[in-house]
């Protein structure tokens, strides 16, 4: 079996697991989330912990492979509905900005116009400057992609690395032309 299936997930205090047949529900103080567990996999708790186990059969290695990323998933509900996940967006170049209108994030990328991009429900996004961007959720896919999707709308180029970058990015910058 895999080895990160073997580990238990540990529930703080707060947190509470509902077992279905092929789902689990975890609740806390941030939120619920639920996850669809595959054909083969259980989920059985353990006082304060959750263990994830294969069911014997013959395609057993895609299984354990699946054992694995459901008990990742599932340490990733529980931080989420404890914690929370965000994601830094930096915006670079000359007049490159956002701002926060209602449920739409507008963003100035020096297109001929601007770019309204909806915010999503279950995620929060803030702009502490025009040229930052902070998204928040309790789930940890879906702020990864609604930063991957703003950052989809001007990716940093790598000749003067302009564009919308995740803080701390490191751009690779390519030299110039040379007469």
């Amino acid at each position: 079996m895999s080895r990160i299936a073997k580990l238990p997930v540990d529930l703080p205090k707060g947190v509470i697991a509902t077992l279905a047949a092929d789902a689990v529900t975890i609740k806390g103080a941030k939120g619920a989330l639920t996850i669809q567990l595959a054909r083969g996999i259980t989920v059985a708790q353990k006082e304060q912990q959750l263990m994830v186990a294969v069911t014997a059969a013959k395609d057993a290695s895609t299984r354990v492979a699946t054992a694995g990323a459901t008990r990742a998933n599932l340490a990733n509900m529980v931080t989420g509905v404890t914690k929370g996940f965000e994601r830094k967006l930096e915006l670079v170049g000359v007049g490159y900005r956002a701002a926060l209108q209602g449920k739409n994030l507008n963003l100035t990328l020096g297109f001929s116009h601007p770019v309204s991009y909806p915010v999503p429900e279950g995620i929060s996004i803030e702009t502490p400057s025009q040229t930052a961007i902070i998204i928040k959720g309790v789930d940890r896919q879906k702020v990864g992609q609604v930063a991957a999707e703003i950052r989809g709308y001007r990716p940093p180029e790598p000749y003067k690395g302009k564009g919308v970058r995740y803080a701390g990015e490191r751009i690779v910058m390519k030299e110039g032309k040379k007469k």
